[in-house]
């Protein structure tokens, strides 16, 4: 059998870094593209075409292509043409024997971003106004497959280790939790007060990488989650648990506020611990952690449509948490 290679971009986030280790380790080729560059990957700037086709031209037996790149801009506006220029400059540049094209996105397809939507969510719902990227750019693989084939994977909030990651929620709680365990304090809940009681879903990123190489084989959008619901009200106490913290009734505060001065109380208990992961690489989702505990309507997606075409993967939210705590503890990123 001929062994594939595969183009991850992103490779150094939190859904590409979990991608790259779970094609290697099912004996694919793999080249990390990053902005940085980095063990197994090299830097590119994909939004300059010229440094683009440069840095791929001597990748030219890749047969897939993985796109889990995003530039972050002010606004919502702004984020079109940067994170479409890079998935064009790259899909551009490609390999002549390239045989898939697999798109992250999520479910700021269906405008859950901009508040209340219609859930669960499918694939085939009506789109929002734009300005939106993640269409753009599905859009723009619509208009130019041919040679090729596609897919858009929609995860919901992603569970992984990645460190210095703006979208990483279980670290946000990791932390969380140990810096209230460090002050004496309980564990409290910092969201709206409605989003305690609303449903969600989060999709494992070893769940997520697994999907997505399964996805090359069809093509189109599939929502991916770990396959069961939750409210933070339920679930917030047995993470609570975890840490041997106790619980009390929610507060709403900003993360990104309470946790700006905090970089010298983490110091101090890298000192005590033994801890591996300085403040900076730790404190980088507290706004993401914000956003999400926002949520004060029902944040979840239909993945019967995976199901139907042959995907029966599932995660337990609740022991995916434990699970990545324990990585993160054995790592020393928390004590």
């Amino acid at each position: 059998m001929e062994r594939k290679t595969a183009l991850v971009a992103g490779a150094n986030g939190i859904i590409g870094r979990t991608l790259t280790e779970h094609l290697r380790t099912n004996g694919w080729d793999v080249t990390g593209l990053s902005q940085r560059g980095g063990p197994g990957s090299i830097a590119v700037d994909l939004l300059d075409p010229a440094d683009t086709r440069a840095k791929l031209a001597p990748l030219a037996s890749a047969t897939h292509l993985f796109y889990a790149a995003y530039q972050e801009r002010p606004t919502w506006a702004e984020l079109v043409a940067p994170n479409l220029a890079m998935l064009t400059n790259l899909v551009d540049a490609a390999p002549p024997g390239l045989e898939h094209v697999s798109l992250m996105q999520g479910y700021k397809v269906y405008g859950a971003h901009l508040g209340p939507f219609k859930t669960p969510a499918r694939e085939t719902d009506a789109g929002h106004m734009p300005p939106e990227f993640n269409v753009d750019q599905q859009q723009f693989l619509e208009r130019h497959a041919g040679d090729w084939t596609w897919s858009a994977i929609r995860p919901s909030v992603v569970g992984g280790t990645a460190l210095g990651n703006p979208m990483n929620l279980a670290l946000v709680i990791a932390v969380y939790a140990s810096i209230s365990k460090e002050l004496g304090l309980p564990l409290r809940f910092p969201g709206a007060p409605g989003a305690y009681d609303s449903l969600l879903e989060m999709t494992d990123a070893g769940l997520l990488a697994s999907a997505t190489v399964w996805a090359t084989r069809h093509q189109g959008a599939f929502n991916i989650a770990n396959g069961d619901l939750f409210r933070w009200r339920e679930l917030w106490p047995k993470l609570a648990a975890y840490f041997d913290l106790d619980v009390a009734p929610p507060l709403r505060m900003s993360l990104a506020d309470v946790m700006a001065d905090k970089g010298p109380l983490w110091t101090s208990m890298t000192a005590e611990h033994g801890l591996s992961a300085s403040y900076a690489d730790v404190s980088a989702s507290w706004a993401f952690g914000d956003f999400v505990f926002g949520w004060d309507y029902d944040m979840f997606a239909d993945t019967s449509k995976a199901r139907r075409a042959g995907f029966h993967e599932y995660v337990e939210t609740e022991r995916m948490f434990y699970r990545l705590f324990d990585e993160f503890r054995k790592a020393r990123v928390i004590p």
